[in-house]
């Protein structure tokens, strides 16, 4: 794994044009309400669409909470990736620097999670009322289980926040920004009885965004309460996160920003991002031209090689343009000269099947573990190509 990580490390320089420098850093002073500490500013930075990370890296109280409340592993990465895609609406990533949140810790964020509760239900479990902050909607259990899941479900899945920290003066750096992703959920899962099967609500989006949208008024006003908070400038963002049982990420729907000490959220701002698997109904239906592409690779693929199991794409649009197309190619190998072989010609497929305006990386695994990873970015006139050892 170490090995692979080094490599995939390599990869992204490479694609970024040029070299590091890791001589060159910046050292400044990280100001915050407990005590200023020395912070370092890479020098070099990857790519213009990633931010800069302040060091030393401070992860954030939270951390590892989003595992337990996202359905899979796609709307994982696509969660905290696309919340900086996001952000970039707002900050941009030559002045600000990226650090993981630092506010909202392990049990605020649980306890916002949580359901409202009753007077009833205050009183039963003995808490105070400052302690009713669960931004889901309340069970008034009321019914048996079907009809308390069916009536109030689960909407707000999780929330991640990400700090971004500006200069202030030559070497000081200060919070200069704050994103907080929304992740709504679009099943809600539930169980009858403790150890029964688990059964399902799916939600609508229109339900989605209108439950997502209260939601993010209600956390603007808390987090202006909370010190550090009061002038800084907030974005919400709303994520729609799939299934569980989904081979393609969720996606960011809409955000809305408070400026400078603002405690009201501006207009909200539509996200026109979504994946698409391949093949599928869906792009069968609204991407044609594209699915045709996918198709007929796929189809020189199972010519070529005996062994194939099966091409799978997943597409990701900027509105109704595709962007990225990520492939994963598995297959049996009984050889190193296969691997190769093989790669060599799935790389001139690449080159020739798909409009150079699209970025494609293709991953081909077997029961072992990768086995070889191209990457043709976009208008890229050479692909980069890797066989894994």
């Amino acid at each position: 794994m170490k090995k692979i990580m080094m490599i995939l490390f390599a990869i992204t320089l490479l694609l970024a044009g040029c070299a590091p420098n890791f001589n060159k850093q910046e050292e400044v002073i990280e100001e915050n309400e407990n005590a200023d500490e020395q912070a370092i500013i890479p020098n070099y930075n990857i790519s213009d669409s990633y931010y800069r990370t302040i060091l030393p890296f401070k992860p954030s109280e939270a951390r590892g909470l989003v595992v337990n409340n996202i359905n899979t592993k796609y709307d994982l990465t696509e969660f905290e990736t696309g919340l900086m895609r996001v952000a970039q609406n707002n900050f941009d990533t030559e002045k600000f620097f990226f650090q993981e949140g630092q506010h909202l810790d392990r049990d605020t964020i649980r306890s916002w999670l949580n359901r409202e509760y009753t007077a009833g239900q205050l009183k039963k479990h003995k808490l105070e009322e400052n302690e009713n902050l669960g931004l889901n909607p309340i069970d008034d259990e009321k019914g048996d289980i079907e009809e308390r899941n069916e009536k109030a479900p689960i909407y707000l899945a999780h929330i991640l926040e990400h700090n971004y920290l500006v200069k202030d003066g030559d070497e000081k750096v200060k919070l200069g920004g704050v994103v907080i992703g929304l992740a709504m959920n679009s099943v809600h899962y539930y169980q009858k009885e403790q150890y029964g099967a688990t059964f399902e609500k799916t939600i609508g989006h229109k339900k989605i965004e209108e439950e997502g949208k209260k939601m993010a008024e209600e956390i603007l006003t808390r987090l202006r309460g909370m010190e550090g908070l009061e002038n800084v400038p907030i974005t919400i963002a709303l994520f729609e996160q799939q299934s569980r049982t989904s081979v393609v990420p969720g996606n960011f729907f809409a955000y809305a920003h408070a400026g400078e000490g603002s405690n009201k959220l501006g207009g909200w701002e539509k996200v026109d991002e979504k994946y698409v698997l391949f093949p599928s109904g869906e792009a069968e239906k609204n991407h044609r031209e594209d699915l045709t592409s996918f198709l007929n690779f796929k189809q020189d693929v199972e010519k070529y090689f005996p062994n194939f199991n099966g091409v799978i794409g997943n597409g990701f649009y900027i509105g109704d343009q595709l962007n990225q197309l990520n492939i994963e190619i598995p297959i049996q190998f009984y050889g190193k000269a296969e691997a190769v072989g093989f790669t060599q010609y799935v790389t001139s497929r690449i080159m020739n099947m798909f409009p150079e305006y699209i970025s494609v990386q293709v991953n081909i695994t077997s029961v072992n573990g990768p086995e070889a990873l191209i990457v043709r970015e976009s208008n890229a006139s050479e692909p980069f190509v890797h066989i894994y050892q």
